[in-house]
């Protein structure tokens, strides 16, 4: 326990959004003058931050909450699983509070429940201008909204964050700004739908620094590449458009990296899923882009053994795979998350089959991403560093994102610092890394 100022641990579960709601919290109350800590024995309470998007992350959670209760005892809870308050009391009972996703002001409030802040003003000078950031001092996740007005029937994530809630654009760049002036290098932009961006707000014209800022995607993120940083898009659905920040990569206001989930390939399973369901015009639509932009790469997420998918529609599938030739894939067995309208939609395929079907999707994909890395042994990339060590330095070039995606991993990196921009001259690659020397 703390002797003086009341001491606050956090646990961060789940995707970079919920990152971003754990920096707000905990800049708050470092604010307020509560002392943060990484150690169970030091904490006065202990802040869980959940996911419950999928069985396994439910998993998690609720194990993270167990383990801050067996270590510490005084547990508050939040994150999206917190939607679902009854799924926790119903494991851990003696949980302090609940609350749910970005509940930022009632999380405070119950920390001030558990242990009241000290009584002296706020040193909100000692913050940084940023705030605190659980990312590395070279990269921060930029959230550009809340919530989500899609109803995909695999996805509970509506239920839990509520309709899309867009952010005022001059704010978003107010702290992009903020965060590039304290020596970020890279923004990552986050959402649940990065390419809904200000339709709830009718895309209005606001102003920033004197300068008028559409509120829709393009406007705002062409903004953010004008910083000085490297500007990442996530989570973008495969909305038209997409097509107007294009440009913006092809001139270099955007890095050439585009995350957009599109889940299957086969019409049916995609009118199941509710999710656009044109693959055609899709595989016309990446040519165009990779025709305007040759170092474009693009990463995806796709489900298997969705209820009622058949031999036929997954073969669709790794029809789809093997023509698009995407960069970074992602693929996830379907869960029967609770909830979520496609449990009932038709009967669940056996889990063997989806085991079998996962694997064979990712052998394909494989052999997919071993010929693309292998294609870049002889060039010269820009790197990001982002760790260094007595062997070396590991960084990540423009088509990888971070915790996700691949590394390079620098032979003579040993005098750089992360944060640093160099480029990288690549010797060798597997089917997700890179191996390169620092070219003088």
């Amino acid at each position: 326990m703390s002797a003086q100022n009341p001491t606050v641990g956090i646990i961060s579960l789940g995707c970079p959004k919920a990152t971003v709601d754990s920096e707000r919290i905990l800049t708050q109350l470092r604010a307020e003058g509560y002392t943060l800590t990484d150690s169970y024995d030091d904490a006065d309470v202990v802040i869980v931050n959940t996911c419950g998007f999928i069985d396994s992350a439910v998993e998690e959670s609720l194990e993270a909450i167990g383990e801050a209760l067996d270590e510490n005892g005084r547990v508050i809870v939040t994150g999206c699983l917190g939607a679902k308050p009854e799924q926790i009391e119903a494991v851990h009972p003696q949980v302090l509070a609940i609350t749910g996703p970005a509940a930022y002001e009632e999380v405070v409030q119950q920390v001030h429940d558990v242990t009241p802040p000290p009584p002296h003003d706020p040193f909100v000078d000692l913050v940084p201008p940023q705030g605190l950031k659980l990312t590395p001092k070279h990269y921060a996740y930029v959230k550009i909204s809340e919530g989500c007005n899609h109803r995909c029937t695999f996805c509970i994530i509506p239920s839990m964050r509520g309709d899309l809630v867009s952010r005022p654009a001059p704010e978003i760049l107010d702290e992009a700004q903020k965060l590039v002036d304290a020596g970020v290098k890279e923004l990552l932009v986050v959402s649940q739908d990065t390419a809904a961006y200000g339709v709830d707000i009718r895309h209005r014209t606001d102003f920033w620094q004197g300068r008028p800022v559409k509120s829709n995607m393009t406007g705002l993120v062409e903004q953010m590449g004008r910083l000085g940083a490297w500007v990442r898009l996530h989570y973008v659905y495969p909305y038209p458009n997409v097509e107007e920040v294009i440009p913006l990569m092809r001139d270099g206001l955007v890095l050439p990296y585009l995350d957009m989930p599109l889940q299957h390939a086969h019409p049916r399973v995609l009118k199941a899923m509710r999710r656009p369901g044109n693959i055609e015009r899709q595989l016309e639509r990446i040519e165009k882009w990779r025709s305007e932009v040759p170092d474009l790469t693009m990463r995806s997420t796709f489900i298997v053994g969705f209820p009622g998918e058949t031999d036929e529609e997954f073969e669709a599938l790794l029809d789809f795979i093997r023509e698009a030739r995407l960069d970074r894939v992602g693929c996830f067995q379907y869960s029967p998350v609770e909830g979520a309208v496609a449990n009932t939609l038709a009967p669940q395929v056996p889990d063997e089959v989806k085991q079998e079907r996962w694997e064979a999707f990712m052998e394909t994909q494989q052999v997919i991403s071993a010929e693309k890395m292998q294609a870049k042994i002889g060039r010269t990339l820009d790197v990001i560093i982002d760790e260094v060590d007595e062997e070396g330095a590991i960084g990540r070039t423009k088509g990888d994102a971070p915790e996700i995606d691949g590394v390079v991993l620098i032979g003579n990196g040993q005098t750089l610092q992360p944060g640093e921009i160099v480029p990288v001259e690549i010797e060798a690659a597997d089917a997700y890394d890179l191996w390169g020397r620092v070219k003088h």
